[in-house]
């Protein structure tokens, strides 16, 4: 069983406010705040990139965890917005931290619970073979998506979460992870630009589709609510505890009404929910990571607890995991 050794995250410096948003496009903090939650989020700096804000949250998960870049055996990114086309963010890592020559891959293209299943597949690693694995979820989506689309752009910011995960038994134990995929609702929430149906060209580029995101607000809403609530329910049968035995949620953190229903789906009080989407915004696969490493820090979670870990992405995706820490 895998257990998790150490948290680390960063979030850039740059505060966007609701304010600010409404001299860019046709909105206001209360049209954003009702809707969402969010007053404000994190744009990357002009020197700051995925990789950048990935090596940050890195380098805490590794001090956190006691070790040395030479002590990683493995890097799994979780990411929607890499460094370059290629090669891989997780390799461009792997040589700004110093590790050794060690497997690195990106997981792309799983939205927001991209981190989650990274996490599942660094579990399935160390079932095989004892290993040191560090898992990231980064995005800087500010640099991906339409500035001037007041549906989506307010909704967005830039972070980054890790996790150092291993086999010796440390902060806490991966009881279970779930997972799955239904790709027949991909349109909803889908970029469609760049890829080979529609390459990137002066076409996309003149008609803006190079950074629209599509998204169906409220089929993505009824289908988040759905599968991130099932997934919960889902991982907790499999380890034999139940939602009365829970002491912490950590969910994605797409907007406030999407925690809200996920919430009361499962019987929650709001205390046992963690929610920093007000102050961040949605930032994609860096949602959870960052969420339950704030929550490490901030003591929300103490020895004994037993945390879930729930999100879903475009694809669509979703995935939760059962710890005990």
């Amino acid at each position: 069983m895998a257990h998790i050794m150490g948290f680390g995250g960063y979030a850039p410096e740059r505060i966007v406010t609701n304010d600010e948003w409404a001299q860019r496009v046709d909105t206001s903090d209360e049209w954003i705040t009702q809707r969402t939650g969010i007053k404000r989020r994190r744009f990357a700096a002009d020197d700051e990139s995925t990789l950048t804000l990935a090596a940050a949250a890195a380098r805490g998960a590794i001090g956190d965890a006691g070790l040395t870049p030479a002590d990683i055996d493995e890097i799994v990114i979780a990411t929607d917005t890499p460094e370059v086309r290629t090669p891989d963010t997780a390799a461009l890592l792997q040589h700004e931290l110093g590790c050794r020559n060690v497997p690195t891959y990106d997981l792309g293209g799983s939205g927001c619970a991209g981190f989650i299943q990274a996490m599942d597949v660094a579990n399935s690693r160390i079932a095989v073979q004892p290993k040191n694995i560090l898992v990231i979820g980064v995005e800087v989506i500010t640099r991906m998506i339409s500035l001037t689309d007041r549906a989506t752009a307010v909704l967005f910011g830039d972070a980054a979460g890790a996790v150092i995960m291993g086999s010796q038994p440390s902060k806490a134990e991966v009881l279970g992870i779930v997972s799955g995929t239904d790709g027949s609702h991909a349109e909803i929430l889908t970029l469609t630009a760049g890829g080979t149906r529609r390459p990137f060209n002066a076409s996309s580029l003149a008609s803006g589709d190079h950074n629209r995101l599509v998204m169906d607000g409220k089929k993505v809403f009824t289908e988040a609510v759905r599968r991130m609530s099932e997934a919960s329910a889902e991982v907790l049968r499999r380890v034999g505890r139940t939602v009365g035995e829970v002491s912490l949620v950590i969910p994605h953190q797409a907007n406030l009404r999407i925690i809200e229903a996920v919430r009361k789906k499962m019987g929650l009080e709001s205390g046992r929910v963690f929610v920093n989407v007000h102050e961040y915004g949605n930032t994609g696969s860096a949602t959870v990571p960052f969420a339950m490493w704030q929550a490490v820090l901030t003591n929300r979670i103490e020895k004994g607890d037993l945390v879930v870990l729930t999100a879903f992405g475009a694809g669509f995706h979703w995935a939760a995991a059962a710890l005990q820490f």
